[in-house]
């Protein structure tokens, strides 16, 4: 299993620096002049030259990517176009409160996404089956900008139960600031004791995570119920059956184990493209986080915001790929066996 993970390491890393690549040729040849935002709207062609000379923009393309990877192996990720600051802590800015929200998303839809399947599961062909199957089908489907602004209309217009949109409610920041030390508002205002900011962030943070949790949420929901559905027709379930032990303990302990895997690994892939899909979601709440910071990079042609980004985001996806086949041996014996041979 050791060697197994290693060749994973490696081939990660290959994958990491092709990405890198391609990003880094892709931004350079997408239209628009860099260097002449940099210089400010009104340079003149003698200072867009001073900048183009400043980012490197004047040295061959290969020269460019060797510079650049020098660089980044130093840990230095270059400097933003937009934000004229360093790419690094931008990204140490903007990705907490995306992985806040990814995580409240995710995690609302693992909890009512493996019941509900394990459900419709057991009751196949039934009401519920058919209700869950609707809910399935409606997360995967409804537009994303569609779904929060009816959340809005609904929740915030009609009930005023929520918030309509950013992170914590300006009276609550000015009455009750929450020191800034890890970056994920929840985690601070729970280490400072901050009460009113902690119930405050989760309020805001409830509407713009449930719709972040629409798509998830249907795919957990089909992929339990889809591998349920195959795992309850096997020996070893019919022999606990035959065997008289409770239904719960036969679905939960035995069949939902082996119907894990599958939506495991749908679910990793699924964390780590939220990221940069939470866009429309954070532009619709005003969420200060790295979908915004991607997409103002994409318009206006950012490249080392974009390239970093672009970095952060895959090597998330490697991370939990390598993470979900650990998990996978941990789960089923088999997976073992074919990762030690």
């Amino acid at each position: 299993m050791t060697r197994y993970l290693l060749r994973r390491l490696g081939l990660s890393l290959l994958v990491l620096l092709g990405l890198t690549l391609v990003t880094f040729l892709l931004a350079r040849l997408a239209p628009g002049d860099p260097a002449a935002r940099w210089a400010g709207p009104h340079a003149t062609v003698q200072q867009i030259e001073e900048a183009r000379r400043e980012l490197g923009l004047d040295e061959p393309l290969p020269v460019q990517y060797q510079r650049y990877m020098g660089r980044l192996l130093h840990g230095d990720w270059g400097v933003s176009i937009r934000t004229r600051q360093p790419v690094l802590q931008d990204l140490k800015r903007f990705l907490p409160p995306s992985l806040e929200l990814v995580v409240a998303g995710m995690g609302l839809a693992i909890l009512v996404g493996i019941p509900v399947g394990v459900l419709s599961a057991a009751r196949a062909g039934r009401a519920v089956d058919h209700g869950s199957r609707l809910l399935a089908i409606a997360g995967v489907s409804l537009p994303t900008f569609w779904l929060a602004m009816i959340l809005q209309l609904i929740f915030f217009q009609k009930l005023h139960w929520f918030p309509l949109a950013g992170e914590l409610d300006s009276w609550t920041a000015i009455q009750h600031p929450v020191v800034d030390r890890t970056g994920f508002l929840i985690l601070d205002s729970l280490w400072q004791g901050n009460m009113p900011a902690l119930v405050d962030a989760l309020r805001h943070l409830f509407l713009p995570a449930l719709t972040l949790a629409a798509y998830p949420l249907g795919l957990t929901v089909r992929m339990v119920r889809s591998s349920m559905l195959d795992t309850l027709q096997e020996d070893h379930v019919r022999a606990a059956r035959a065997a008289g032990f409770p239904e719960g303990w036969i679905l939960f302990r035995y069949a939902l184990k082996n119907a894990l895997a599958p939506t495991l690994t749908v679910l990793a892939l699924t964390f780590a493209y939220s990221l940069t899909g939470t866009f429309l979601v954070e532009s619709v709440f005003n969420w200060p986080g790295l979908g915004q910071y991607a997409a103002a990079a994409v318009l206006t042609n950012d490249y080392p915001a974009i390239v970093g980004v672009t970095l952060v985001v895959a090597a998330l996806y490697v991370s939990l790929n390598l993470l979900v086949d650990v998990i996978h041996a941990f789960m089923d014996p088999r997976v073992r066996v074919a990762m030690s041979s």
